[in-house]
């Protein structure tokens, strides 16, 4: 069995997503971040990314982590890569050639748009966003977003979809990624066509699923 290690509310709502979509059993064990709780290393404090027991599975104390059949993996886009490899179906590449069109959008996401889209969730996770820095935070992200946002709006002008005709693993992972900046409606009402995208893609019912599990979760 799958277990993966992490709290909806985190990266880890990623590889649950890609489990539902791929209808596998999962063992969940909520791993807390422990910038959420004021004593981490408190007795009393639930399994968190400081926890002694956590740390055995990833000493770098970050979430998500998973254990499949004894192969531990981390950093949640490379685990949904490895899970469509390894299953198959329409979520996983057909060719070579897309193969590597899922690698460099799955990288370019992590790379080029993550490292703005996740100082945006952040300010409002921290409720700053309506202070001087958070203004400042939210407006130097949004710059960092706009190149980003323009490359996929030219690229869905052509395709409904990021690899192939169908719903990828490379969406999968990509919206996620931009899901972290929906709150700056101004990137998105420039960019219709990736609008549109990111609906399709929680439109399906593997990711419905996935963020009513997230939104009853404890906060």
């Amino acid at each position: 069995m799958l277990t993966i290690y992490g709290v909806y509310r985190s990266r880890a709502a990623r590889n649950y997503w890609m489990a539902a979509e791929l209808g596998l059993d999962v063992k969940s064990v909520p791993v807390v971040q422990a910038r959420r709780l004021a004593d981490p290393f408190d007795p009393k404090a639930p399994l968190n990314t400081r926890s002694p027991s956590f740390l055995e599975i990833n000493p770098l104390g970050f979430i998500p982590a998973i254990d499949d059949n004894g192969l531990v993996l981390t950093e949640s886009l490379a685990i949904n890569l490895y899970l469509a490899r390894k299953h198959g179906g329409p979520l996983a590449p057909q060719s070579v050639q897309e193969e590597g069109l899922v690698t460099m959008w799955t990288l370019w996401a992590a790379t080029e748009v993550e490292p703005h889209s996740v100082k945006v969730v952040l300010a409002y996770d921290n409720g700053v966003e309506t202070s001087e820095d958070g203004q400042l935070t939210l407006r130097l992200a949004r710059r960092g977003l706009k190149p980003a946002f323009a490359l996929l709006e030219a690229h869905l002008q052509q395709h409904n979809w990021l690899v192939g005709d169908r719903f990828t693993v490379a969406d999968l992972n990509v919206a996620e990624v931009f899901r972290y900046a929906m709150t700056e409606k101004e990137l998105f009402d420039a960019a219709p066509k990736v609008a549109a995208w990111l609906g399709r893609c929680q439109s399906r019912p593997a990711f419905k699923a996935t963020m009513a599990i997230r939104a009853a979760e404890a906060s």
